[in-house]
């Protein structure tokens, strides 16, 4: 039986299907402005004159965002329905979308409609996976939790291919307003999808407005929680970039591979990750998590130095690193998001879900900053080099968690008798 109620909670007679299918569309609908900023990095970083370390700082605000608010989000749903997160979340991101539309003039407007952006999407994606969760249980949840963190690739694709083809047509306010769109269609699919399913009442004591930090010691916990932490830096740090990174290639190349333009590159690489995380979950499953996770870390890690270098090959050659790499990163998210679920006892999946989002958001938050520096420091967003560096910048903390753990793994050497 995969749908039920646990924990105290009611009987919806939603099948897990429709749950799972319902929640994974919102994900996307609710992403549609997740990419855009991204797309028009570079021309409104000219626009506006900024730095590279500005038009990163304004990307990493969206984390900032986040990482602010998911710690009220994602654990009110261990006192109510997730269901109520998620539709007022997508309200206050097609707010924010709208908001950079009319008023973003510059670095201190685009960063607080960054900021609202961010909020949003603490509201309706790890809220989305627990309203998954209370409903769908099983043998099945942990493939389950794959396909759903996977929507979050397809919605970050879908935004990019969005975002660049409206871009040919219309200014850039003109596309930040009709993304909107995309956040009030998620509101409108999970009202009519999903039944109220409210969590149980506390067993005693008052809930607390905040996760309590005892979760973190929980077996499994805070590993899973470094481990997000490195994923997400890297992740984030690189969607940040891409577009960006791919102008400059091409620019080098002289020219881009026959209709493939830097923002449809971008979101066919995003939807590489797709079947990347789903697998990356399967084999976790068949060889062990603590055995999987490591080698996936150290090999996106190395790759990194790779993508970032790359740019000195053609552009065809350059697509190919880059995707490459971009698989080796996202073979890791789904296990470890499926890991720490099953790691975590329903009652405090929520407050569990808050440091994880934290922990990760908040590497997301700093890796485009830190990029940004990286490419400023060593030569600028004209040298070859310095995107190389700022690349190989994204890297480093999944090499240092790869090598961490075969430190751990390594037997010690008996002392001679």
């Amino acid at each position: 039986m995969e749908v039920g109620p646990r924990n105290g909670a009611k009987q919806t007679g939603t099948k897990p299907g429709s749950t799972v299918i319902g929640l994974c569309l919102a994900e996307v609908l609710s992403m549609t402005g997740f990419a855009a900023y991204p797309v028009f990095l570079a021309p409104l970083r000219d626009l506006w004159g900024l730095s590279s370390s500005e038009a990163g700082l304004i990307g990493g605000a969206f984390f900032a965002g986040y990482m602010t608010a998911v710690f009220f989000l994602s654990a009110a749903t261990d006192r109510i329905d997730a269901r109520r997160v998620h539709l007022g979340c997508c309200l206050l991101s097609a707010a924010s979308l709208a908001g950079f539309a009319a008023l973003a003039s510059g670095l201190a407007s685009a960063v607080f409609f960054q900021l609202l952006g961010g909020a949003g999407l603490a509201g309706t994606y790890m809220p989305g996976l627990k309203a998954l969760t209370d409903r769908v249980g099983g043998p099945r949840q942990s493939r389950y939790i794959s396909f759903y963190t996977s929507a979050f690739g397809i919605g970050t694709s879908l935004s990019l291919l969005l975002a660049g083809w409206l871009g040919r047509l219309l200014s850039w306010p003109g596309v930040f307003a009709l993304l909107a769109v995309g956040p009030l269609a998620a509101a409108a699919l999970v009202r009519g999808t999903l039944a109220p399913f409210p969590p149980p009442a506390p067993a005693s004591g008052k809930p607390s407005l905040f996760p309590r930090p005892a979760v973190l010691r929980l077996p499994g916990v805070s590993a899973f929680l470094l481990r997000y932490a490195a994923h997400c830096w890297e992740l984030f740090g690189l969607r940040s970039w891409m577009v960006a990174f791919l102008l400059f290639g091409y620019s080098l190349a002289a020219a881009a591979p026959p209709g493939l333009a830097a923002t449809e590159a971008a979101a066919l690489i995003n939807l590489l990750g797709i079947p990347a995380s789903i697998l990356g979950n399967e084999t976790a499953m068949r060889v062990g998590r603590g055995r999987f996770i490591p080698i996936a870390m150290a090999a996106s890690g190395l790759l990194s130095w790779g993508a970032g270098f790359s740019t000195v090959l053609s552009a065809g050659a350059m697509l190919a690193v880059l995707a490459l790499y971009y698989i080796a990163v996202m073979s890791e998210s789904a296990a470890l998001t499926a890991g720490l679920i099953e790691a975590t006892p329903a009652h405090v999946r929520g407050a569990v879900m808050a440091f994880y989002s934290f922990a990760g958001f908040g590497a997301g938050f700093l890796a485009p900053v830190a990029f940004g520096a990286v490419l400023d420091a060593a030569g600028g967003k004209g040298a070859p080099l310095a995107w190389g560096l700022a690349f190989g910048s994204l890297g480093a903390g999944c090499l240092l968690s790869a090598l961490a753990a075969m430190g751990r793994r390594r037997p010690r050497q008996k002392p001679p008798s």
